[in-house]
C-alpha cells in the first residue's frame, strides 16, 4: 500500500490518496479536481508505475471535493468502480436535484443560525467561486456500499486478496465511510491526527450530528485497531486513544458552549459561534456555527439548555453545575 501526500489551495490541503498495486489497482480517495492536485497525484502514481488508466476501483470516504473531486476523471480513463455510501452517493455522482437539496437546507439553516447578512454573503461567494473552479469534477457513475459490507479485489502484493470492510461512520458526512483491512482503518475524515473533524457545519444534512459523530468515535475507539490511516496527514499510531482525546475535545467544547451562555440572554447559534471562534472567514463561516449549533441541539435534547423563540437557554440548576465542574468538560 502506498499513502500519497497531496496538497490543495482550497481546503486544508495535506489530503491522503492510499494506492493499493498489483492484480488490481485500488484507490482510496483521489483529491480535489484542480490542476494542482492532479498533476501531484499523477506523478506520485507514475513512480510506482501506476497511470490513471490502470485504476481498478476507486473507494471514496465522503462526497468532499477534497476527497472525491478526481473520482470521475479517473474513472473516465480507467471505466473504475466508484464505491461509497448511498447517503453521499448522489452528491458524488452529481445529482442535481440532490446539491439543490443541499444548498436549500444550508440557506434555511443561516437563517435559524442567525447568520448575518455580510457573513452569509462572504461565506456564498466563497462556495460559489469554488464551486466555478469545479473542484468537484466530472459527474461519476456510483456503485452504492451498505455498513458491513466487504470489497474484495483480486490479488494483492502479498499474494492475497485485498478486502476492505466498510464501516458507516456520520458525523462529519452522512455517508461518511471508513474503511477496515486487517489491523488497521482507513478514517477519511471521521479521525485526524492534529484537526477535530467539524461536525454540524461540513453537511448539514446530518440528524443529530452530534450524537452520530460521538458513535463513530466510539466504534473506532472500540475496535482495537492497530493503526488508522487519515484523510489528512500522517498515520495515527493509537486509534483508540485519538478517538477518545476527540471525545474529550467535544466535552471540553460543550462546557465552552454552556459557559457562553452562563448569565447571559438566549443566543442563537451564530452568537454562540462568535463567543466560541470569534471572527471567521470563508468555508470556516459555515463550520464555525453548524459545530456551535451541533453542540446547542445536543445539549438541548439532553436537558441542559432550553430552547426558545429568542434562542438558547441554561436549563434550571445547570449555571450552578456549570461552575462545580473543575475538570472544564460537561458529560455528553
Amino acid at each position: 500500500m502506498h499513502r500519497i501526500s497531496l496538497g490543495n489551495t482550497v481546503f486544508e490541503g495535506a489530503n491522503s490518496t492510499y494506492c493499493f498495486d498489483g492484480e488490481s489497482t485500488v484507490l482510496i480517495d483521489t483529491g480535489v479536481a484542480i490542476d494542482e492536485t492532479r498533476a501531484e497525484l499523477e506523478s506520485e502514481l507514475a513512480a510506482i508505475g501506476v497511470e490513471f488508466a490502470d485504476v481498478d476501483a476507486i473507494v471514496l470516504t465522503h462526497y468532499h471535493a477534497d476527497h472525491s473531486g478526481l473520482a470521475g476523471e479517473i474513472q473516465a480513463e480507467s471505466d473504475a468502480t466508484v464505491y461509497a455510501h448511498p447517503a453521499d452517493a448522489p452528491l458524488i455522482a452529481g445529482d442535481a436535484g440532490a446539491w439543490e437539496d443541499l444548498e436549500a437546507t444550508q440557506r434555511r439553516l443561516f437563517e435559524e443560525w442567525g447568520m448575518p447578512e455580510p457573513a452569509r454573503e462572504e461565506l456564498l461567494g466563497f462556495l460559489r467561486m469554488s464551486e466555478s473552479e469545479g473542484i468537484y469534477g466530472e459527474p461519476v457513475d456510483v456503485t452504492p456500499v451498505e455498513d458491513g459490507e466487504t470489497l474484495s479485489f483480486g490479488v494483492g502484493t502479498d499474494e492475497r486478496e485485498l478486502e476492505l470492510e466498510v464501516c458507516h461512520t456520520p458525523g462529519h458526512t452522512a455517508g461518511h465511510i471508513c474503511l477496515v483491512h486487517d489491523e488497521e482503518i482507513f478514517t477519511g475524515d471521521a479521525l485526524l491526527p492534529e484537526y477535530t473533524p467539524n461536525v454540524g457545519g461540513a453537511d448539514v444534512r446530518v440528524d443529530r450530528p452530534l450524537k452520530q459523530y460521538l458513535r463513530t468515535l466510539e466504534i473506532i475507539a472500540d475496535g482495537g485497531f492497530d493503526r488508522a490511516w487519515p484523510g489528512h496527514r500522517e498515520p495515527i499510531d493509537d486509534p483508540a486513544q485519538r478517538a477518545r482525546r476527540i471525545r474529550d475535545h467535544h466535552e471540553e467544547r460543550a462546557f465552552r458552549v454552556l459557559s457562553a451562555l452562563e448569565s447571559s440572554e438566549p443566543a442563537d447559534a451564530w452568537t454562540v459561534s462568535d463567543r466560541l471562534f470569534g471572527d471567521l472567514s470563508t468555508i470556516h463561516i459555515l463550520h464555525g456555527p453548524g459545530e456551535a449549533s451541533a453542540h446547542l441541539e445536543h445539549l438541548t435534547r439532553t436537558g441542559a439548555l432550553e430552547r426558545g423563540d429568542a434562542g438558547y437557554r441554561l436549563a434550571d440548576g445547570v449555571e450552578e453545575r456549570i461552575r462545580e465542574r473543575e475538570d472544564g468538560r460537561w458529560p455528553l
